[in-house]
């Protein structure tokens, strides 16, 4: 089992890639298998939220919650310099409102879920992205509203329906997130548990919790060992839900690929300009340089979904952007620790 790990671990990015090449190939030769792909993403992706967390230890959390810098970094470059960089390369598509809204919807609203596992995968301080996700989705969910009515006008708003972002908020982050928590705190009390019976003659009870624990460390090793299926098994999913879709109305589709492919490659370097700039140390500039190139496409699509008809392709507009982002990522993950390498201490 460490073997079938450390190999998967070696050769993860190129596991990703077979993913996203597999998915689609399903999804163009049995357009069928999007409908049960597309439900299967939520709960495959909860599952590795689920893994990525129970890597993070949480006694940690606490202190990544005083940083304060590293909060305030990412809240300004995902609120205040990303609105204005959109706005502009959204002028590509400013003549049609269907493909705007679809853009603005995705690009407005920061990741909160596998930018955890790319982030992670390029050496960035997961601990303190973590920390930061709450307050990244209250944030979006309180000035999407604000920025949509700004760059589309107030007469779309009456169409808008927020429920499904608290649902999606639900699903995706705090059940993954409490069942990670329960796991560590079960697989910690057994390690107590052996230490007491060790110690006391009177051990029985302290033995029933060790066996408990060695349950919660069985669990959380084998959810670890099973990132990168996860991983890939949810790259695929995203594809092959959607890519035949996508191939239908491709035409008119191909318009907003330019603007994603532009919005990674600004604020990458603005993510990486901000980090210096707060005196962040290289994880946490790493951390900001993810957050601002990642986008909550997998948790706005059940917002653009419950649109009136008439903007039925602003659903695809957002998959396309998954798409797009899904392998900028796969090259980030290479490409960001060298932007921004690791310190070499002078001898």
């Amino acid at each position: 089992m460490r073997a079938s790990v450390e190999w998967m671990e070696r050769h993860q990015v190129s596991l990703y890639l077979a993913g996203l090449v597999l998915g689609g190939v399903v999804g163009l030769l049995a357009p069928a298998v999007a409908g049960p792909a597309e439900l299967a993403i939520q709960p495959v992706l909860a599952l590795l939220l689920y893994a990525t967390f129970l890597g993070i230890p949480f006694a940690r959390i606490g202190r990544a919650f005083r940083g304060w810098r590293f909060l305030g970094t990412i809240l300004a470059v995902n609120f205040v310099a990303v609105p204005p960089v959109v706005w502009l390369l959204t002028r590509i598509v400013a003549h049609d409102q269907v493909l705007l809204v679809g853009v603005l919807f995705v690009l407005l609203t920061p990741c909160i879920d596998y930018v955890l596992v790319f982030a992670g995968l390029a050496g960035a301080d997961v601990h303190r992205l973590l920390a930061a996700t709450p307050l990244l989705m209250l944030a979006q969910m309180a000035l999407l509203p604000l920025y949509l009515w700004l760059f589309v006008g107030s007469g779309f708003m009456d169409t808008v329906e927020f429920g499904p972002f608290g649902e999606a908020f639900l699903v995706l982050i705090a059940l993954p997130l409490a069942a990670a928590a329960l796991t560590q705190f079960v697989a910690g009390h057994g390690e107590s548990a052996r230490g007491e019976s060790a110690r006391s003659a009177r051990g029985d009870r302290a033995v029933r919790v060790g066996r408990v624990g060695r349950v919660g460390r069985s669990v959380a090793q084998g959810a670890t060992a099973a990132m990168v299926p996860l991983m890939v098994a949810t790259l695929a999913l995203v594809v092959a839900s959607q890519i035949s879709a996508v191939g239908e109305r491709l035409g008119a589709l191909v318009q907003v690929v330019p603007v994603y492919v532009a919005f990674v490659m600004v604020m990458v370097p603005a993510g990486i300009a901000a980090g210096r700039l707060a005196g962040l140390d290289v994880p946490g500039r790493r951390a900001i340089a993810f957050s601002g190139a990642t986008r909550n496409s997998l948790v706005v699509l059940p917002l653009v979904l419950a649109l009136p008809a008439a903007f039925d392709l602003a659903a695809l507009v957002v998959v396309t952007q998954t798409l797009v982002e899904l392998v900028a990522m796969v090259v980030l993950v290479r490409l960001v620790p060298r932007l921004i390498p690791e310190v070499t201490p002078v001898t």
